[in-house]
């Protein structure tokens, strides 16, 4: 079946990095669109990136542009987030997700998820 599994979270001062990563399996992992999003408390989860197929397409929300960074290594079957100047607004459990249509930044339309890894940002 397939999996996603997300690692690389933990609890950064603002400021800070982290390198998220999301190993997929059981998929044809160039087959399919690869996005990150993010879910904090109380709040519906949102769009934070997504690369197309070959890894030459990206996306980024407008919260996250110039300071976050998505790739893909479709030899590995991972994708990776690497997120600089972390801010406390950050903070979130960050997904990754899987997608075989362009539909575009919405959650809905992807298909599969991991479990989440949360990502805290202190201030």
């Amino acid at each position: 079946q397939v999996q996603l599994v997300e690692s690389g979270g933990g609890l950064v001062q603002a400021g800070g990095s982290l390198r998220l990563s999301c190993a997929a399996s059981g998929l044809t992992f160039s087959n399919y669109i690869m996005g990150w999003f993010r879910q904090a408390p109380g709040k519906e989860r949102e769009f934070v990136a997504r690369i197309l197929w070959s890894g030459g397409t990206k996306y980024y929300a407008d919260s996250v542009k110039g300071r976050f960074t998505i790739s893909r290594d479709n030899a590995k079957n991972t994708v990776y987030l690497q997120m600089n100047s972390l801010k406390p607004e950050d903070t979130a459990v960050y997904y990754c997700a899987a997608n075989l249509r362009n539909s575009g930044s919405d959650y809905r339309g992807f298909y599969y998820w991991g479990q989440g890894t949360q990502v805290t940002v202190s201030s």
